[in-house]
């Protein structure tokens, strides 16, 4: 019998979801064989789960941060990879936060054996937050705003931030709470295919941007040295329209975007910028899978006839960030942000770029799973995204690192 096999979860079983967490098994036998499996079920009721074989220590202890996995979900010592590799049972479902004011509750349980896992010798519960402790969640509906303001406890005054998503439009505020439990004000922001905001709008105003700025600006917790943005994919290029065309932009984080314009005019104060050109008879679907490849589908960027659509990030005074993964399948972020960069570079103007091997179209914050491929939920088709699992994860862990240092650095 001997003493009941524990699983902890340190510093505590209660943390931020992008914290690392360090997983233990004491009161195993020595050199025992056993499977860990991580199981979490999301607000839709989709389960994900994960799984690893492990060998217990001459002591009876495991250490995930020490001890390799010998096999499963993923090899090698990977301390967090239980959360990094969690998988859906149904394919083609991409793990987000719907509800920030709930955590994901990850179990983590140790089973006999590497093989059929009937018998369980003991389990924990992960609550992972999305809101630290005191971060207060505002909803902004202030003149044609449609936001969610995130407020960090204490008066501050804090740096400002305003957060976009991509294409698939709606309120995405997972990223922007977390960003506020880091010291940051952050405006997650809605610009389409949410409420009565239009699916694909024909156009999208500067002016909408505009006004976002200017209700971050006059909160009273907000540093008044400038504001940062942080866009992924369409919300990429969007944040540099912002801080080139927008006074008071101070830095901005371009996460697999390019440096044009996309998919839809942007109409500022007597300009169009308009979208860059393509052609949706270029896109690719697979036979077996059914999925989509749009990587194809834009003309090529450097026929000067597609010039007029490039966001003229040079005349901006703010810094730039650009961050891509080379396995985005989804879009040529990297070509499309070299461009960019080497566009910057020439006028002298200060930019950090970092590309990651391995690393697909949907950047997340950390250990959330690499989403291959999922439902596009405004073109309604299934997309592939690409990314090899442990260099995504890899590459996730270090761009929230970068995001954070480089606002810190500029605001």
């Amino acid at each position: 019998a001997g003493m009941a096999v524990q699983v902890t979860v340190l510093p505590s079983l209660k943390c931020l979801f992008d914290d690392p967490v360090q997983i233990r098994v004491s009161g195993l036998r020595p050199q025992q064989a056993v499977t860990l499996r991580a199981s979490l079920v999301d607000e839709s009721g989709e389960l994900f789960q994960a799984h690893a074989h492990y060998r217990a220590g001459s002591s009876g202890e495991l250490d995930l941060s020490r001890s390799p996995a010998l096999g499963g979900s993923y090899s090698g010592v990977e301390p967090m990879g239980l959360l990094w590799s969690l998988q859906s049972k149904a394919p083609y479902k991409r793990l987000a936060k719907r509800n920030v004011l709930t955590p994901f509750c990850v179990d983590f349980e140790v089973y006999e054996g590497h093989g059929d896992m009937s018998q369980l010798l003991g389990k924990c519960t992960n609550e992972r937050w999305f809101l630290g402790e005191g971060v207060k969640r505002i909803s902004v509906r202030e003149g044609h705003l449609k936001a969610t303001l995130f407020l960090p406890p204490g008066p501050g005054p804090f740096p400002g931030l305003i957060d976009l998503y991509g294409s698939g439009g709606g309120l995405v505020e997972y990223r922007a709470s977390l960003l506020a439990s880091r010291g940051f004000v952050t405006l997650a922001l809605a610009y389409m295919a949410f409420e009565d905001l239009p699916a694909m709008p024909e156009i999208l105003e500067l002016g909408y941007f505009e006004e976002a700025v200017n209700f971050l600006r006059k909160q009273q917790q907000v540093k008044d040295t400038g504001i940062g943005v942080l866009g992924l994919s369409k919300g990429a290029d969007l944040a540099l329209s912002m801080a080139t065309f927008l006074p008071g932009i101070k830095a901005a984080v371009s996460l697999s975007g390019s440096g044009f314009n996309s998919f839809i005019p942007l109409r500022g104060d007597g300009f169009t910028v308009p979208p860059h050109p393509y052609d949706l008879g270029r896109m690719k679907t697979s036979d077996e899978s059914g999925l989509v490849d749009f990587s194809d589908v834009l003309d090529d960027h450097t026929d000067p006839a597609t010039w007029d659509c490039r966001i003229p990030v040079e005349r901006s005074l703010a810094k730039f960030l650009f961050l891509s993964g080379l396995d985005d399948t989804n879009w040529k972020s990297d070509l499309y942000c070299q461009d960019a960069v080497q566009r910057l570079q020439q006028y002298g103007r200060e930019v950090e770029f970092c590309s990651y091997s391995g690393a697909g179209h949907l950047l997340e914050p950390p250990y959330l799973p690499l989403c291959q491929a999922s439902i596009h939920k405004v073109l309604g088709v299934f997309v592939h995204w690409g990314g090899q699992w442990r260099e995504h994860a890899k590459a996730q862990e270090d761009a929230w690192h970068r995001i954070q240092a480089f606002f810190w650095q500029h605001l």
